[in-house]
């Protein structure tokens, strides 16, 4: 079964067919830069570039940036602010040509979701976060398997700052940072953290996650386990495409 995924992201935006039996990409996903500013009728105009791509007809699944509750974004830290209120299921449907169903959630949360069924997090009944390290910090916290949607702790204050702008990978690019400066910036964050939830495992994920080696051996006094994501940077696509799978099946 193959359904389609899209994941919007600060910098880029990027889809591919799923394959929801093996939790892996169908083709080798597409990518097109954010426009900046990153409006709603700019991005879903990217969206939509993305999807014809593959000249795709079907469900559609998309991440966003943000709090979603209902299709709608509540939120928006790393795009234009005209995104709150904005009803995203809506305004993707209607670009694609309001013929196929469109369903939309954080893209943190979609990222986790691909995690826990088909990567890093599988088998794992406890707590669990899955922090994506981008643009900003996305976070999934899962209990029980069950996720608790839209927790932005990339938001908590950190040293009188939002974490995110001190320990995401866009801090360490524009900040110019050695990996063990910036591995210890995570490790801070992460200390805080676990102190809130006691998590048994953290799951790192984003781009940065394809270089783990460089940094998560840095990183100490942790008492979770900390692993890289194992669909690295493809969790959010997958993701947006199961719960688009699970919306349609609903509605069946």
């Amino acid at each position: 079964m193959q359904i389609f995924g899209v994941d919007i992201g600060g910098s880029g935006i990027k889809g591919a067919p799923v394959d929801l039996d093996r939790g892996d990409l169908a083709q080798e996903r597409h990518k097109v830069l954010t426009p900046h500013p990153a409006t709603p009728d700019g991005v879903a105009d990217k969206v939509r570039e993305v999807i014809e791509h593959f000249e795709w007809k079907g469900p559609v699944g998309a991440t966003f940036p943000g709090v979603i509750t209902g299709g709608t974004a509540r939120t928006a830290a790393n795009v234009d602010k005209s995104w709150i209120g904005t009803d995203i299921q809506k305004l993707v449907a209607d670009r694609l040509g309001g013929d196929a169903p469109v369903t939309v959630l954080n893209d943190a949360d979609a990222a986790g979701v691909a995690e826990m069924h088909f990567g890093a997090g599988r088998g794992h009944k406890g707590t669990v976060i899955l922090l994506t390290l981008g643009t900003g910090i996305g976070s999934a916290l899962f209990t029980g398997g069950h996720l608790v949607p839209n927790t932005e702790l990339g938001h908590l204050e950190l040293h009188g700052h939002d974490a995110e702008k001190r320990a995401s990978s866009k801090a360490k690019e524009d900040e110019d940072l050695s990996w063990e400066h910036w591995a210890h910036r995570v490790q801070k964050y992460l200390a805080h953290v676990e102190m809130l939830f006691s998590p048994e495992l953290f799951i790192i994920g984003g781009g940065v996650s394809r270089k783990s080696h460089k940094f998560l051996p840095l990183i100490k006094d942790i008492k979770a386990e900390i692993v890289p994501a194992e669909l690295q940077n493809n969790a959010g696509i997958v993701g947006a495409a199961m719960a688009a799978a699970e919306a349609a099946a609903e509605a069946a």
